[in-house]
């Protein structure tokens, strides 16, 4: 009984929440559109983004602007299902939270490679993200370099997997992203089991377990397909977690001197098994389809739980991925037809 009313009225809130979510029919609409002002002015009518659009003028109609916007749209959800949980909740909360601290350190790495000044607005997030974060934005944003970038790290659990990368010749924007990457996916797979009960604990392992998985599987795919990385290489890139997807299966897929081979040996894992459709060249898709199943399931088989949490935030930042790419759709005026296309593989 605990458990229930403790979840009853964040569940409440989310199914509203989630209400607002936009459907096939309104992506349509959105995809027949015929210019980004036109778009905005849409969402603009859409409970979800009418007080995040609001203020956005023709004049600010910019790619970054609406972006930023959007992903704000995002962080303003999860600051009210923070704010409307309780303790044991926001204990798996504060480990999700880590996604959004990768998120923004990686839109600063991006600017330093670039070399681009940092304009990042948080405006709706700021005061929730310092109190609950050990990064100081300021400092990171206003950083020339990358050594002035990590060195404003010290002090927290990103600074050691950074300086770490040191020790390569010349580290990529693409080693430093992944270092924060598995620096966060492992954090995870070893705090969950010290915060969560017995049934939560069970749906977020079942859940962060197949997302580490089909992530690895992923990278195996395009190291050995498009970059043709030795297996050593590719070890280094994988995320350090088995969950269905065993030793001995990751091995044999890096060491694969085939493709043909590497596809006969994803057949025969778990995930091969299990999704006919699963293949080298649906990896993607079925990644996003499989994690909506799993996801999805959990949640409607325990409402009263974490994974309607994590349920809800998924679908959220999904939603997110999906107006962006329709933006651009537009912007560039493809049909709405190869639209819907795009972002039905998303």
């Amino acid at each position: 009984m605990g458990s229930l009313l403790s979840y009853s009225g964040l569940t409440t809130k989310i199914r509203a929440m989630q209400s607002r979510l936009l459907t096939d029919d309104q992506y349509r609409e959105l995809a027949e559109l015929k210019s980004v002002p036109q778009a905005v002015t849409y969402l603009k009518q859409q409970p979800a983004y009418e007080a995040i659009l609001d203020s956005l003028s023709e004049e600010a109609l910019h790619r970054g602007k609406i972006e930023q916007l959007l992903v704000n749209s995002i962080y303003r959800d999860f600051t009210k299902i923070y704010q409307f949980s309780n303790m044991e909740q926001r204990k798996f909360l504060n480990l999700y939270f880590g996604r959004y601290e990768v998120s923004i350190m990686k839109e600063c790495l991006n600017k330093i490679f670039d070399h681009r000044d940092v304009n990042l607005d948080l405006s709706l997030f700021k005061p929730f993200f310092d109190k609950h974060s050990q990064l100081d934005i300021n400092l990171l944003t206003a950083s020339r370099s990358i050594e002035e970038f990590v060195s404003h790290l010290r002090g927290t659990s990103y600074h050691q997997p950074l300086t770490a990368l040191s020790g390569l010749e010349t580290p990529t924007l693409f080693d430093y992203e992944m270092a924060l990457d598995l620096s966060y996916f492992s954090a995870i797979w070893k705090t969950k089991d010290k915060i969560l009960s017995k049934k939560n604990l069970e749906e977020i392992t079942k859940a962060y377990g197949n997302k580490f998985d089909l992530l690895n599987l992923q990278w195996i795919y395009r190291s050995k397909q498009y970059y043709h990385m030795t297996a050593a290489d590719i070890y280094a890139l994988l995320i350090p977690v088995n969950y269905k997807l065993h030793k001995k299966d990751i091995a044999a897929l890096v060491e694969a001197e085939t493709m043909t081979a590497f596809e006969s040996l994803l057949d025969r894992t778990y995930y091969g098994r299990r999704y006919e459709k699963l293949n080298s060249h649906t990896l993607e898709e079925m990644y996003s389809s499989i994690m909506k199943h799993v996801l999805s399931g959990e949640s409607k088989a325990d409402p009263y739980s974490v994974s309607t949490i994590y349920c809800y935030l998924y679908h959220k930042e999904h939603e997110i991925d999906r107006l962006t790419t329709v933006l651009e759709c537009i912007r560039y005026s493809i049909p709405p037809e190869d639209t819907m296309r795009y972002i039905s593989k998303s």
